[in-house]
């Protein structure tokens, strides 16, 4: 039997604290997918590697990151979300400390997994911390808008602060998460303790969620290298199908699942987490190959490619409320078709850009990019959270979250894996993007069918 328990005390809530909170744990785990890009042809001069290794670096955390999530809803919800957010931080910032210092490649890749697992306890419990404050759909609307400008001013500050401090030390990079973690965990201190759900833990769910996601993310991405029949690559494919079955047997079959298949029974629900999924493939896919183009195709200095990215990253910090403001006034369909239209715009104008355009004029057409995915994702967000009762909240922003990192590290590899199998890099690039764009197209003709889900 599920039980839930309230905090031991009554204690005053403070709802800005607890927004200041889950802004600033968003904006640490968004600055960590986005600040190492400019960075990697300069790790690759110190530490070595191939351009599969240098994809590690971003997926070593994406992965992690995406397969625990599910991890972070349900540990949000059994221990409660403050408590599980202070955990994550902690780890968070500490495997940002070796991440600072790893003395080999290996060793980073291990520090950014690690990173990775304390996002994932941060990121789900941070909308839980909303959804436990703001009880209001519309004051939670606007909460969710500004939660969204944390990770967008991350996004858009991650290029050029990445690019800064690579011109003084790489390493730099990743000690600036340290006092951003320790001012959010000192705030954390004015949150309300949270209600917990006294419920078993889902192992066998927990570890088939790893599995899969690891086996197919490591075939994606060294397929290429090692060939599409190689014994370890066809492994990682086997070992996604047969841990995603298992997987789906016991949450249909277990008695305290970590993913309740019923979450899933309405359609409204499976084209949120599909749009979420593709559209973050979309972006981080186009961040990845435009961080290599500026640099490897036309010469840049990191600081220089990330200034370049900044017309792009730097709206989106700037249209997250009126995103908001759009959804409350004309619904939440209207912000989700119209960014994902305006999405499929920027990936066509940069695909389909002759190789000698001027960089400038290349940042410029990435600015349709960010634009769509500021009015994407807070309201794909809300419209999620408006349909589960509060303490599904976690398991909700978790499965949300999970979709979206699982949209993104799958998107780095496999566009990685189409510039790997060809000789000339815009060939690869193009072919990339189109096929992104192409299945943001599918996205985009379903998200107009939707209509707001009741809780």
């Amino acid at each position: 039997m599920t039980t839930v328990t309230a905090p031991a005390r009554v204690t005053r809530h403070h709802p800005r604290a607890a927004l200041g909170v889950a802004m600033l744990g968003f904006f640490v785990v968004a600055l960590d997918s986005q600040v190492v890009n400019v960075a990697l042809p300069t790790i690759r001069t110190h530490l070595g590697g191939n351009l599969s290794a240098l994809q590690w670096v971003v997926t070593g955390y994406t992965l992690s990151f995406s397969a625990l999530l599910l991890f972070g809803g349900t540990f949000s919800e059994r221990t409660g979300a403050k408590r599980a957010y202070r955990g994550g931080m902690v780890m968070f910032v500490a495997a940002s400390a070796l991440c600072g210092i790893a003395p080999t490649l290996p060793v980073l890749v291990t520090a950014r997994v690690l990173q990775g697992i304390g996002a994932a306890l941060v990121t789900p419990t941070s909308l839980a911390l909303i959804r436990q404050e703001y009880a209001n759909a519309a004051a939670r609307t606007r909460a969710i808008a500004y939660w969204a400008m944390g990770g967008s001013v991350a996004a858009a500050a991650g290029p050029i602060l990445g690019g800064a401090l690579t011109e003084l030390d790489w390493r730099w990079i990743f000690f600036l998460n340290l006092p951003v973690g320790v001012v959010a965990l000192v705030v954390l201190a004015r949150v309300a303790p949270s209600p917990r759900r006294v419920v078993p833990f889902d192992l066998v769910g927990q570890v088939t969620a790893v599995l899969a996601l690891a086996g197919l993310t490591f075939a994606v991405i060294e397929g290429p290298d090692l060939g599409y029949t190689a014994a370890r690559v066809i492994t990682g494919y086997g070992l996604a199908v047969l841990a995603g079955t298992v997987f789906v047997a016991a949450q249909a079959r277990g008695t305290h699942p970590m993913v309740p298949l019923d979450l899933f029974r309405a359609r409204p629900v499976m084209i949120i987490l599909v749009t979420a999924f593709v559209g973050m493939a979309a972006f981080y896919g186009l961040v990845f190959v435009q961080g290599l183009y500026f640099q490897q195709a036309r010469g840049l200095s990191p600081l220089s490619a990330g200034l370049l990215f900044l017309p792009m990253t730097g709206l989106v910090a700037v249209l997250n409320p009126l995103a908001a403001r759009l959804a409350l006034r004309f619904g939440p369909v209207v912000p989700i078709v119209g960014g994902q239209i305006v999405l499929v715009a920027g990936l066509l104008a940069v695909a389909l850009t002759p190789a000698e355009t001027p960089p400038w004029v290349v940042a410029l057409l990435m600015v349709p990019v960010g634009v769509g995915g500021s009015f994407t994702v807070p309201p794909l967000t809300s419209m999620l959270l408006d349909a589960v009762p509060g303490e599904r909240a976690g398991t909700a922003s978790g499965v949300l979250n999970t979709a979206r990192q699982v949209g993104g590290s799958l998107g780095v590899a496999a566009v990685g894996a189409v510039l790997a199998a060809q000789q000339n890099f815009m060939h690869g690039q193009r072919i990339g993007l189109l096929a992104v764009a192409v299945l943001v197209v599918a996205t985009t003709l379903a998200s107009a069918t939707l209509r707001r889900p009741t809780a």
